[in-house]
């Protein structure tokens, strides 16, 4: 086994001498992207190139510093509770290849969160435009023209005017949105246009007005609530890393020496590497959540 993976060892460094001119970053970065492309799902790559435009996404040194962090970490932490660089080596490479993952899930973090910034533009700016015009249609129309609005909501709200033109009725312009972006102020508002439409009814400012109050006191919330899980983040990351430090206390007590020894049962290496496992499964969990479960609503 240990021949094996010193072959790969081998393999890799070969590989990357056999790249001239390139920097350590890019050699890795190009490969890592090349198999994460394999199995990503194609709204990355929409998500990454608005991140990008946003500027949004880590710089090349941003990124080389990541990769010298994360095996940093692995190396130490591995090196710590094996004493083996056989396996330090194995579970660097493995903490790498992770980086393009992290790097989908924060990319829908910040996609997530540009789209309900859009979607709370859209939904005041198009109550806002029903006062003046008292249409919704053409309140759309303004929306669109004023070009607060950025892609994808701007093609979206304009298939709602073409649908509304094509069928001579707001409703599969509504129910198109509404499966496009199901959230609660959408929906919320677009019943509001649904009943105005239906109903004919005259004074509706203060009703838009209270729905506008609304939104406000669900923006307030939404940002309030991702600064307390930006802080809960930051304290979860050092609690979940700080775990792994318990291996030093235990060697602290038995002595390093009874430790090493210990390490040479297979049934105390399998613990320890479960162990370890387990630790690095909360922690990426711990990011998953943090990054998908924006809490926009």
């Amino acid at each position: 086994m240990e021949i094996l993976l010193i072959g790969l060892i081998i393999l890799f460094i070969v590989s990357y001498r056999g790249k001239k001119g390139e920097s350590v970053y890019k050699f890795i970065s190009e490969r890592a992207i090349n198999v994460y492309k394999k199995v990503e799902p194609y709204s990355f790559k929409v998500m990454r190139d608005k991140v990008k435009e946003l500027g949004l996404d880590y710089t090349p040194r941003q990124y080389l510093f990541q990769v010298l962090l994360f095996a940093g970490l692995a190396g130490i932490i591995s090196y710590l509770y094996f004493y083996n660089i056989i396996i330090s080596v194995v579970y660097i490479v493995i903490a790498i290849s992770f980086i393009p993952y992290i790097t989908y899930l924060r990319c829908k973090r910040q996609y997530s969160e540009y789209i309900f910034e859009q979607v709370q533009v859209y939904c005041t700016n198009t109550i806002m435009e029903f006062n003046t015009t008292q249409a919704f249609v053409k309140s759309l129309e303004g929306v669109v023209e004023s070009g607060i609005l950025e892609e994808p909501l701007l093609s979206d709200v304009k298939m709602m005017i073409a649908l509304s033109y094509e069928n001579g009725d707001i409703y599969d312009s509504i129910k198109y949105m509404n499966m496009k972006y199901p959230y609660y102020m959408v929906k919320n508002m677009h019943q509001l246009f649904l009943q105005v439409t239906k109903e004919g009814a005259k004074d509706t400012s203060e009703t838009f007005e209270n729905m506008l109050a609304d939104i406000d006191v669900l923006v307030e919330g939404v940002y309030r609530d991702r600064s307390d899980r930006a802080r809960f983040h930051g304290q979860f990351l050092t609690f979940g890393i700080s775990l792994y430090g318990m291996i030093a206390l235990i060697q602290l007590l038995i002595s390093q020496e009874t430790y090493i020894s210990m390490l040479d049962n297979l049934f105390i290496r399998i613990l320890v590497h479960i162990i370890v496992i387990i630790n690095s499964y909360f922690l990426l969990s711990g990011e998953k959540y943090y990054n998908e479960n924006v809490g926009a609503e």
